[in-house]
This record gives structure tokens, sequence and C-alpha cells, in this order.
């Protein structure tokens, strides 16, 4: 692989075996080196084909080498944490924010007002306290400190990391809609849910499973639903029954979705169990 030239300490442009120019990310990994040089391939931690992302290459070019390697450092540490692998886009979203991020502590500028809920902490626990390490490992690499609402959108950048075609909106109006789920339930059963509880966190994750699917127009895929067993749940289940179909005028009402029977019969079912078993235990 071929030295060609270099945008900065930790972008190149490089050719490969196949005679193909490419852009690789790696800390140094042009420094010293002239054209036609032969690069260090244990330095490389990214790679883009120019011919096929040229929107990321002209990105790449914006971004300082201190963020592009703290971005990285930040996807080591998080990585095995989340049990995930970033893909291009997810890795340069998260350059692109880091690097805003820094830019807005600069300048004393806080998204507090529209992007702290609290919600955001227990909806997603797991990805909010690794965006806190994050924070965490910048803060201390930059001697910066960041805006208390960087751990919200952190998170929800982590979050998006976990989920397939993922975007930073998407995953904001998703957890809007969850809380306002989640509002229903509690008002409908005039109980506080224990964010701690595993059956809550069941509930959020199949919440979260059904937006997604409703997002992307997919449906539950499988054999139709036995109208009997709809019926079923309506006498059994009635006050979940009853709840779910409140959350399903609200899906129509916010997003013009449409619930079919067996989503309905499923929504039931997890209400069900995470208000009874909580009822139970109290």
């Amino acid at each position: 692989m071929r030295f060609l030239k270099s945008y900065n300490n930790s972008v190149a442009l490089v050719e490969n075996e196949q005679g193909k120019e490419e852009i690789v990310i790696g800390k140094g990994i042009g420094f010293g080196l002239k054209k036609g040089d032969q690069i260090d391939q244990t330095k490389i931690e990214r790679r883009f084909i120019t011919a096929k992302d040229q929107e990321s290459i002209m990105q790449l070019k914006d971004i300082s080498t201190k963020t592009l390697e703290l971005t990285t450092k930040v996807i080591k540490l998080v990585e095995p944490k989340l049990n995930i692998k970033f893909n291009d886009f997810q890795y340069l979203a998260l350059a692109d924010h880091i690097d805003f991020a820094l830019t807005r502590s600069e300048d004393k500028v806080d998204m507090n007002a529209t992007n702290t809920r609290w919600e955001v902490r227990n909806l997603f626990p797991e990805e909010y306290t690794v965006a806190i390490d994050a924070i965490t490992v910048i803060e201390k690499a930059t001697a910066q400190k960041l805006p208390a609402s960087e751990s919200i959108l952190m998170t929800y950048h982590f979050v998006n990391a976990t989920s397939d075609d993922a975007k930073l909106q998407e995953t904001i109006q998703i957890t809007q809609l969850i809380t306002e789920i989640i509002k229903i339930v509690s008002y409908e059963y005039q109980l506080e849910l224990d964010q701690q509880s595993f059956n809550y966190s069941r509930f959020v994750s199949h919440l979260r499973t059904l937006l997604v699917r409703l997002l992307k127009d997919k449906h539950q895929e499988g054999e139709k639903l036995d109208p009997a067993l709809l019926q079923l749940m309506q006498v059994k289940y009635t006050r979940a029954y009853e709840t779910a179909k409140r959350i399903a005028i609200l899906l129509n009402a916010k997003m013009g979705w449409q619930l079919e029977a067996d989503e309905l019969v499923y929504l039931t079912l997890h209400i069900f169990r995470v208000t009874s078993r909580q009822a139970n235990t109290n």
C-alpha cells in the first residue's frame, strides 16, 4: 500500500494493492512519508474507498487530527462495553459530533433546554453509562469540560450504533414516543413503573423493537394471528388491552401508524407483565 499524500497527521491518501485509491485513518499514519513510500498498515484504524465515499472524504478533511484520534479512542472504549461495531457512517457521525461538542464547549453553548431529558437515562441505562465514560475520556484528553447535555447526545449516538441504519433524529423521535407510552401506562394503572426493574427493561426493549419496525415500515413477520387469540386478550387482560388500544391511537395520531392484531396482542401481554409483576411485588 503506497502513500500518495497526507491530509493531516491522521488522514492519508494511499494506493492499495489493486491500484485503487483509499483514504486511511490512523495516528501518525502519513507522518514523514514521501509519495511512493509504503504505509505501515498496522497503524490503519479505518479505510474509505475514494470512489464510493466522496462525501465522507470531504467530511474527513474538515475534522481535526485531535478529534479523529479521540473518536478512535472512544470507539475502542465503547465497542467492547456495548458489544457493537461502528460502521463507517457511525464513525463519521461520532467524529463530527465530538468535533462540534468541543466547539460548543469552547463557546460555552449548552443545548440543555431541548435535549437533556431525564427519560433517556432510564430508557437507555447501559448506553448512558458508557456515554459518561466516553465523556470522561474526552475531557481528560482535551482538558475541556463538555456541556451537561453531552451525556444525552452521546447516548443517542451509542443507541444508534446498536441499531441497523439508525439515524440520530429517529432515535430522538423513538425516545419521545416511548416516554409518552410509559406515561399512558402509568396513568391508566395509576402506577409509577419501577425504572430499575428487569420487567421495565424488557418492556422498554419491546417498545424500541416495535417502534423501529414501524419506523422502517416493517411489521411483525410470521403467520397471521388467530382472531380468537385477540378476543382472548380482550377478555382475559381487559385493562392491558384497553391500554394497548390507547397506545395504538397515540401512534396513529402522531405517526400515522396502524398496529396490526399480532402487534396489539404482544403489546397487551407486555403491558400486563410489567404492571402485574410490579403490583405483586409492592
